[in-house]
């Protein structure tokens, strides 16, 4: 036991020379008493040790024959001193209150059992005020007697300042696999327990004290004065914790500290990276850097998908890779360097990958694909494309009567019509945008169709004058023919055109009207058609008839109005008697007042109007401005019927009425007045009046001498048929 004892101290103290620091051995100091040899075997020279650990110090002695050692008694003196006293004392096998006070509980005996001669102590906790000379005494009964011996030779005991740091043991650290960190602190002593505490320190930040995931703090007793202290920290660790430092502290008694710090290492691997510009120019140069944040450093490749081979350097291609790191640079760029790139990093057992789509922006000119000339009904499919990088943005426009055609796409546009008829003929636009410029192309669309007779087309006969329109209209413009014109020698053709539509038409001379038909023979290189038209008598030509007559019955009517002036003039002669006549009855004083009438010559057509109203309405001019003139009835004696006097009245500003308003002055009229009647007969028709003018004459002269008659019967009270007109209206015609 002894032996371990010494072997395990050895590690922890050893003799050094003061002077050349040359490791000392032990030496058996002897001297020669009457009772007998009494040697001691102590280390030559300083025996150093460090503050807050703990010392031992070897000693061994022997005694004479008939010496029984009791107790062991350790001193520590100055060198001055020859001998040391009682205060000295820092250790007693039995009297513990001898012992001084700062060496209480720090000293102890190796071997208890003296018998085995066995003299050497373990100080611990020391302090460096602990360096000194130590001095041994052993006490005990030589002859039964109480005796004791102190040994002249001193071992010298030298503590300087800590210096051993704590052992730190740091396994194979991976990301996210949880480990044990383990700090055993120096020495092997019995002392005190230290206290151990770990610090983390990350990259530019202060410590911070971990605490919470300390699990264990372990104290290993190897002898009865050795024991080993330790602390278990145990963590997860993350890419955080790589390259950071790690502290274990251990304290002492009396504030001595030591710590020791390591640097811990975790394997781990983050996501590739890649940098650089992904869109290059024709011409320019590509420059792309993969990167890996990994411990240990990965090996980065790079590679072009749908290609087996890594990139290797050319003429055109550079290629650096560094620990962690690979660039690649790719010169005077074209088309084909556009793709997908593959970035690879090896990991350990680990294999990890990105891509980056590398484009070269371009453009192409535009390109419309598809037919362009149609047939009616069939279906136009145009495709504009402009291959480009980013892709154009392709629109399709038209305006026409069906609409506005707007396809919009990407890179590829399609319009298409189905059905198509002549109005879907014209210019389509296709225009692509691409970034800031905009490029446009059109196609010209031509609708092949077939020919047509529109409406209106036919032939009039217009007395022995046939003329034939036929209007037709196709694309190309069709050709019109009329087969009735092979056989014929005289006749004319107009033909007018106006966009797609044209016109035709014949005239010509026919002798045979009835049931006469012309066909009108239209084509095209796209089709036919042909339509027979019958020939309609004109209503023109009815018309014209017509008109002649109106013109022959207005140049008789002339000779008419001609003959009815002559009449009034006969007329107004009449009257002209009348009033010479009343003239005298007024003179005579049967009248109190004179009716005068007169008949203007300034518009002889109101005569003849006038008497055809009346006949067709027998309607009845009356004035509506009042009458100038009153009438006074003078009763017969007799009682019987008075007669009517008449007030003077000029008819010749009578005005024009119709017969509507004739008619409806006539339901008003008021018969208190003097009754009036004009009445003219109209025999026969117009043409008949041409035929018999003279006869007609003469029966216009009876009637006018029947007007003058029924004048002076109306005087005389006679009984005809008369049309009531008051004064007042007839004044208010004027």
């Amino acid at each position: 036991m002894f032996v371990l004892i010494w072997i395990i101290l050895l590690y922890s103290v050893r003799a050094t020379d003061a002077n050349s620091g040359a490791p000392i051995w032990s030496t058996q100091h002897c001297q020669n008493l009457r009772s007998g040899y009494y040697c001691i075997t102590l280390i030559d020279g300083n025996i150093t040790a460090e503050a807050g650990l703990c010392v031992v110090i070897p000693c061994s002695f022997t005694t004479g024959y008939y010496f029984s050692p009791t107790n062991v008694v350790w001193f520590k003196c100055e060198a001055t001193k020859k001998k040391c006293v009682d205060s000295d004392i820092i250790f007693h096998t039995t009297n513990f209150n001898k012992v001084q006070t700062t060496f209480k509980g720090r000293v102890s005996l190796l071997e208890p059992d003296l018998d085995q001669r066995n003299c050497s102590i373990i100080i611990n906790d020391l302090q460096e005020s602990d360096s000194g000379l130590y001095q041994l005494r052993v006490n005990g009964f030589l002859n039964y007697l109480s005796n004791g011996i102190t040994f002249p030779s001193r071992s010298a005991v030298f503590v300087r300042g800590l210096s051993k740091k704590p052992s730190v043991v740091i396994p194979l650290l991976t990301e996210g696999q949880q480990t044990n960190l383990t700090c055993t602190a120096p020495g092997l002593c019995s002392g005190s327990r230290p206290e151990i505490t770990w610090t983390w320190r990350g990259n530019g930040e202060s410590s911070s004290q971990i605490t919470e995931n300390i699990t264990d703090f372990h104290t290993e007793d190897l002898t009865p004065f050795t024991q080993r202290h330790s602390s278990t920290l145990t963590f997860n660790p993350s890419s955080e914790h790589h390259g950071t430092n790690i502290t274990c502290k251990v304290s002492f008694t009396g504030g001595i500290t030591t710590e020791e710090t390591v640097m811990l290492n975790v394997s781990y691997v983050k996501e590739v990276k890649i940098t650089g510009d992904t869109s290059v120019r024709e011409g320019e140069t590509l420059n792309l850097t993969c990167s890996v944040d990994s411990f240990p450093p990965s090996d980065v490749m790079w590679a072009k998908f749908g290609t087996e081979n890594l990139l290797q350097n050319d003429s055109s291609t550079h290629l650096q890779e560094e620990q962690g790191i690979s660039s690649v640079s790719i010169s005077n760029v074209t088309l084909d360097v556009s793709g997908l790139y593959i970035c690879t990093a090896k990991h350990g057992n680990k294999t990890l990958s990105k891509t980056v789509n590398i484009t070269v922006p371009y453009k192409r000119e535009p390109q419309i694909i598809g037919n362009l000339s149609l047939k009616e009904g069939d279906d136009l499919n145009l495709t504009c494309t402009a291959e480009s990088f980013p892709p154009s943005v392709i629109s399709w426009i038209r305006n026409s009567v069906r609409g506005i055609y707007l396809h919009n796409d990407t890179g590829s546009a399609t319009l298409f019509i189905s059905n198509v008829t002549a109005e879907d003929s014209g210019r389509y636009i296709c225009t692509a945008e691409y970034q800031d410029e905009t490029v446009t192309l059109h196609a010209d669309v031509k609708v092949f169709w077939f020919s047509n007779i529109l409406k209106g087309s036919g032939c009039v006969l217009q007395l022995n004058i046939l003329t034939c329109v036929c209007i037709s209209e196709g694309d190309p413009l069709p050709t019109i023919k009329w087969p009735l014109l092979e056989d014929r020698t005289e006749y004319s053709v107009l033909t007018s055109v106006s966009n797609n539509t044209i016109n035709s038409t014949v005239s010509l001379t026919v002798e045979n009207q009835e049931n006469m038909s012309v066909e009108c023979f239209s084509s095209n290189e796209n089709g036919e058609a042909n339509k027979r038209f019958t020939a309609e008598q004109d209503s023109i030509t009815n018309k014209a008839d017509q008109s002649k007559t109106i013109i022959d019955t207005v140049s008789r009517l002339e000779v008419i109005i001609a003959f009815l002036t002559g009449v009034l003039l006969s007329a107004i002669i009449c009257c002209l008697g009348m009033k010479c006549y009343r003239m005298k009855q007024k003179n005579s004083g049967y009248l109190d007042e004179t009716l005068e009438m007169r008949n203007s010559q300034e518009d002889p057509l109101i005569y003849e109007r006038q008497a055809v109203q009346d006949n067709q309405t027998k309607d009845q001019d009356r004035s509506e401005n009042g009458a100038t003139a009153s009438e006074k009835v003078f009763p017969e004696p007799n009682g019987g019927p008075n007669d009517v006097e008449y007030a003077n009245i000029d008819f010749s500003k009578l005005k024009r009425r119709s017969a509507r308003k004739a008619a409806k002055e006539q339901e008003n009229t008021a018969s208190e007045y003097a009754e009036i009647k004009i009445r003219v007969k109209e025999e026969t028709k117009v043409s008949e009046e041409v035929k018999t003018l003279e006869g007609k004459e003469e029966e216009l002269l009876m009637d006018d001498e029947e007007e003058i008659k029924d004048c002076v019967l109306e005087e005389q009270g006679g009984q005809v048929e008369a049309v009531y007109s008051t004064v007042k209206e007839a004044l208010d015609e004027i």
